[in-house]
């Protein structure tokens, strides 16, 4: 797939997580199409930034900004931590997962706004819809902003706290991806934000799990239809696609690329038809929009 370019034949990508897994591939091919890539990590790129605190943070936003000087041409936001073992695992997933994605992009919006036809990637998941009985009210807490009473939804989940904390933080982002994508701030401002939610691919997270006793039995039982794990590069030409001219109509999507595994749980789910009992909040939107636009 030919990575995309802007008139002058390059652009500036900014990438998280870019010194490994996905986040290097889609690295890699931007940068072997000429463009200029920004990595952010905790290692091995542009800018070392910790996306697990907020200082960490507010410092990736502004070593980006400094090291672009002038538009971001789009942004991809590859960083992120699976569910692991440690005392503070469900604060780090939640922390570099959610926060590590919406408080860069905010810091970001008017540089990419100034490039006028800007792309946004946000890795999400197919834990979003395939990991049963995630709390609501933990991913309400962090739409909210609020880490701790997010960590506090999940007490009650013990050692499965992780799993619940990193299927609830890509539910919530990707919410965030979906709300945001359509407003005048974002696809007003000619921006498109959209998701990519990869299924098990063969990166460092997955194969971190795979060598753990207590994950790997349920890694290999897990039902991916088509059979075997993704690779990386590939689901990096999806990313590269989504940056590209073709995707200039696609606008608060979450593309699912897992072997069939959200199919194959979730068939009959979606699409559905808008129910009765939302009709008039669905009609009193699209008047608003009519109203929006003129």
């Amino acid at each position: 797939m030919t990575p995309p370019a802007d008139d002058s034949g390059s652009g500036v990508y900014v990438v998280t997580g870019s010194a490994s897994g996905m986040g290097k591939e889609v690295a890699a091919k931007l940068t072997a199409a000429g463009h200029r890539v920004i990595g952010v990590d905790l290692r091995d790129a542009d800018v070392i930034a910790d996306l697990s605190t907020p200082a960490g943070r507010q410092s990736a936003v502004a070593a980006v900004l400094t090291a672009a000087s002038g538009p971001l041409t789009g942004a991809i936001l590859a960083a992120g931590l699976g569910p692991g073992e440690g005392r503070n695992r469900s604060r780090l997933i939640t922390e570099v997962n959610y926060f590590g994605v919406v408080e860069l992009l905010e810091g970001w919006r008017t540089s990419l706004a100034a490039a006028q036809d800007a792309k946004v990637v946000v890795f999400s998941s197919n834990s979003t819809t395939t990991v049963p009985a995630v709390p609501r009210r933990t991913i309400n807490a962090l739409l909210a902003g609020d880490t701790d009473r997010a960590l506090r939804s999940l007490r009650m989940y013990g050692r499965v706290g992780p799993v619940m904390a990193y299927a609830a933080s890509k539910i919530a982002v990707s919410h965030w991806v979906r709300r945001q994508a359509t407003s005048p701030k974002w696809a007003g401002a000619g921006i498109r934000l959209n998701a990519l939610a990869p299924g098990a691919i063969l990166t460092p997270l997955l194969e971190e799990q795979l060598a753990s006793p207590t994950e790997s039995g349920a890694v290999q039982r897990f039902p991916v239809p088509i059979g075997g794990f993704g690779e990386p590069g590939k689901l990096a030409d999806w990313a590269v696609f989504m940056l590209s001219d073709a995707a200039d109509f696609l606008c608060g999507s979450v593309i699912f690329v897992d072997g069939g595994s959200d199919a194959y749980f979730r068939a009959g789910d979606w699409p559905r038809a808008v129910p009765l009992y939302r009709a008039l909040p669905y009609l009193v939107r699209f008047w608003r929009f009519g109203r929006r636009s003129r």
